[in-house]
């Protein structure tokens, strides 16, 4: 069998780097010999590190060409249809679906996070486009909900986000070996626009965790974009704190937050990559679905960086009280994801049973 996978894929960021490295390894394992083509930005990039073929996500004929000679389109995971960051992404993923549809190849929506959608004519497209689909499956109630409202009257299946089902049993760090001797707190920021100093609240409560004994090590989840926030975060502080790199490998990165005693988190995947190694987070809200996955684990969301009701003790001490109940913490996190962590291959097996 052969494959299509679209996605936001070949940006360095590393949450969309670690749903495509999920649902490669869900697929092979579910089918050994499968065939896969990723749409990315960066193809030989992509070819290199997954050992797959890639095609330039921009150029249309060679987009065509991969799906004339595929099975079917797996578009996602990820928050692809959403026009929150612009206008560009609904038009462009949902064209892909309707490029494979003139194809006559089936589409699979494999374990979206929707919206926000909220132009009516970014609306219209997605309703269209989806009601055209052969199955979809999303990552959360809201999102299904979500799509109902607008006007979807394809059958809609929640699923786990790909990553939760990674195997991370043979993942290490040389960077973390080499460079941390004590147990650390992870941190995981990035930039948003708001007139909320969220910032300086967070610097305000790492200061307060590192004068408690604690030591702080942030991690740049997106390359530089996230490493200049990290060290925006770190200047403000008054005590000392470390950045590890921003061009650490997917593992590596994922090796530091699962090995770490807490993390306080703005990524999506920081979240999840916490989640797998059942180490208890406090999510930072700038995007629904922080608060819809921080749901699902049972973890606290101590608040939006939109709004101005919390700060750096609140925060510090929500981090204390974690700390002191990690056991407990780590046994309310293992019981909400390894169901998830099991159901998460079924996922591909859904992709695969679509394009037989």
């Amino acid at each position: 069998m052969h494959v299509v996978l679209s996605g936001y894929y070949g940006f360095d960021n590393v949450g969309d780097e670690a749903i495509l490295f999920s649902i490669i390894h869900a697929l092979r394992k579910c089918q050994e010999n499968i065939e896969i083509t990723v749409l990315s930005n960066n193809p030989p990039e992509t070819e290199k590190t997954y050992g797959v073929k890639a095609v330039n996500r921009w150029k249309l004929k060679e987009i065509r060409n991969a799906l004339q000679n595929a099975d079917g389109l797996i578009s996602g995971g990820g928050s692809l249809l959403q026009d929150q960051t612009g206008m560009k992404s609904i038009p462009y993923y949902t064209g892909i679906m309707q490029i494979s549809k003139m194809c006559k190849k089936p589409v699979f929506v494999y374990a979206q996070g929707m919206g926000p959608i909220n132009s009516g004519i970014s609306k219209w497209i997605t309703r269209a486009a989806l009601n055209k689909v052969d199955r979809i499956t999303v990552r959360d109630e809201d999102s299904k909900a979500l799509l109902t409202t607008i006007g979807v009257k394809q059958p809609v299946s929640i699923v786990p986000d790909p990553v939760i089902g990674l195997d991370h049993s043979s993942f290490h760090s040389e960077w973390l070996e080499s460079n941390v001797t004590k147990p650390y707190i992870a941190v995981s920021v990035r930039d948003w626009p708001t007139a909320v100093p969220y910032k300086e609240k967070i610097a305000q409560a790492l200061d307060e965790l590192v004068r408690k004994g604690e030591t702080v090590l942030f991690v740049p989840m997106h390359g530089e974009h996230d490493a200049k926030s990290s060290r925006e975060v770190a200047s403000l502080m008054k005590e000392m704190s470390m950045v590890s790199p921003a061009d650490l490998s997917l593992e590596e990165k994922i090796t530091i937050i699962g090995g770490a005693r807490l993390l306080i988190g703005m990524r999506l995947h920081s979240l999840i990559f916490s989640a797998i190694y059942y180490t208890p987070f406090i999510a930072i809200s700038y995007d629904p679905k922080i608060d819809a996955f921080a749901d699902i684990a049972q973890q606290p969301v101590i608040g939006h960086v939109e709004k101005d009701n919390w700060d750096g003790t609140r925060l510090a001490d929500q981090a204390m009280e974690l700390l002191e109940q990690r056991d407990m913490g780590t046994v309310v996190l293992r019981n909400r994801v390894e169901p998830m962590q099991a159901e998460a291959l079924l996922t591909a097996k859904l992709a695969l049973e679509t394009f037989a």
